[in-house]
């Protein structure tokens, strides 16, 4: 066991932060030949809370975590590392617009872009902290700015993958491993696009398996859309251990090679794949070569509903884009 992996997570007292971390720490991510740094970052109120965190870990005793730094500076936590999962953020208040989040949320992207650019030269970005999709535009624009590449930043689109993998395998009355290739397109966000119509039910298209386009169409796609706001309601609490899952699956996914003829979800800096505006930090269904690099995966079919759908989500993110225009 000669290597160390180095991964900061920002939030880390939060939710998702409590649900991830003995995940990273076991090893199942990396590899159990692999150790562990966790460079945990939280703002200065809630760094008591982190220490909590931080005895439960040394508690759980796990053979492969090397190492625990804890501090309210980014700069300090971004030092060296290899992943940076970015799950902090400024949550949605009362009577808030969705415009007045991106722009309480913006600064402090700003500042953990350029800090990482500062501190980090091979890392790997993944933002989940929401709305995650221009937070990681912003983080990119400073990132790259600082000599990292910008296909090495994401914005976890996975959870939305997993729910809409999960509502499909129920309707189809199958297990959820056999359920393969559901692209997510777009925003993180309820004009999100998933598209059954190229996604496998046991290889077989999805369409004809389900074969009910009224529900694919409708049901299933608001669900999906909403999924995390019928959490909320339900539980009290929005999604934590199901995003905290989504995005260990999502780095799994960059560290393993993309099965031949799958694809999963992820969004990244548009390069004007599907005329999608180039820059933007949107959901394509992607591959992974298994060496940390990932791409769109072109040619996909699309019907005029589905382009309709995606068209809705693009525009979206342009207007996200343009509220956070002096940032950038």
């Amino acid at each position: 066991m000669s290597r160390t992996v180095r991964v900061a997570v920002t939030g880390a007292a939060g939710q998702i932060g409590y649900a991830i971390l003995p995940r990273l720490a076991s090893g199942e991510v990396f590899g159990h030949d692999t150790r562990v740094a966790l460079h945990l970052l939280e703002i200065t109120p809630a760094l008591p809370a982190l220490e909590g965190v931080v005895m439960e870990l040394q508690d759980c005793a796990f053979p492969l975590l090397d190492d625990v730094r804890v501090t309210d500076d980014a700069k300090e936590a971004f030092e060296g590392v290899n992943w940076g999962l970015l799950i902090g953020s400024k949550p949605r208040g009362k009577g808030m617009e969705r415009g007045d989040l991106i722009r309480e949320n913006g600064p402090i992207f700003v500042g953990q872009g350029q800090a990482l650019a500062r501190a980090a030269a091979d890392v790997r970005v993944l933002v989940v902290g929401n709305p995650a999709n221009t937070n990681c535009l912003i983080a990119m624009h400073h990132g790259v700015k600082g000599g990292i590449p910008r296909e090495r930043f994401h914005a976890m689109m996975r959870l939305d993958q997993n729910r809409a993998q999960a509502q499909l395998a129920l309707k189809a009355g199958v297990r959820v491993a056999e359920v393969t290739n559901v692209a997510i397109w777009g925003n993180h966000s309820a004009t999100q696009y998933p598209d059954a119509e190229n996604a496998k039910v046991r290889g077989r298209p999805c369409t004809e398996v389900i074969g009910h386009v009224g529900w694919l169409q409708g049901e299933f796609i608001q669900t999906v859309q909403q999924r995390g706001a019928e959490v909320i309601a339900a539980r009290g609490l929005s999604s934590a251990a199901s995003a905290a899952n989504a995005a260990l699956d999502h780095v799994r996914s960059v560290l393993h090679a993309t099965p031949e003829g799958e694809f999963f979800s992820a969004a990244v800096a548009s390069t004007g794949s599907y005329g999608i505006d180039e820059g933007l930090v949107f959901s394509f269904p992607v591959r992974s070569d298994g060496r940390g690099g990932i791409e769109v995966v072109e040619g996909l079919e699309l019907s005029e509903f589905a382009r309709g759908k995606i068209k809705a989500t693009e525009e979206e993110l342009l207007e996200e884009r343009a509220v956070v225009e002096d940032l950038l």
